[in-house]
């Protein structure tokens, strides 16, 4: 986790994973799979597409920033007041891939959203291992 010069903070995980980057990029935009380790979505790799991220809480409200097909992608997380992006990097690597979440845009008020993101975020992360698993 760190802290930019504007103050907020960011989420950081990094992952080596042992798959290529093709098969990463299919779990983070296709919305059958990204339900099995996220949410329930209408999610679409189209850079401006608005869309929700739907749990029994609430949902989180969207919008595609940034496509680059199995490099990076990129969408807008808007939630309770946070106004924050998410973006995934995947990097070729010699075992598979390095996968890279950040998760921008914390204020110093939003500590408790801050603190649940890195909790939250590392869970995400277990149940996507568990769908790169299985999923061909």
């Amino acid at each position: 986790m760190t802290e930019t010069e504007a103050g907020t903070r960011s989420v950081i995980i990094e992952r080596d994973l042992p798959y290529k980057p093709e098969k990463i990029w299919r779990a983070l935009t296709q919305p059958h799979l990204i339900e099995e380790w996220l949410m329930k979505n209408d999610f679409a790799a189209v850079v401006g597409h608005r869309f929700d991220f739907r749990g029994d809480w609430g949902s989180v409200v969207c919008r595609v920033m940034e496509v680059e097909p199995n490099r990076t992608l990129s969408y807008s997380w808007e939630v309770m007041g946070l106004e924050s992006v998410v973006t995934w990097s995947l990097t070729p690597s010699g075992t598979g891939t390095q996968l890279r979440m950040e998760h921008t845009g914390f204020r110093p008020d939003q500590e408790q959203a801050f603190r649940g993101a890195g909790l939250g975020w590392r869970r995400f992360l277990a149940k996507l291992d568990e769908v790169l698993a299985r999923e061909d």
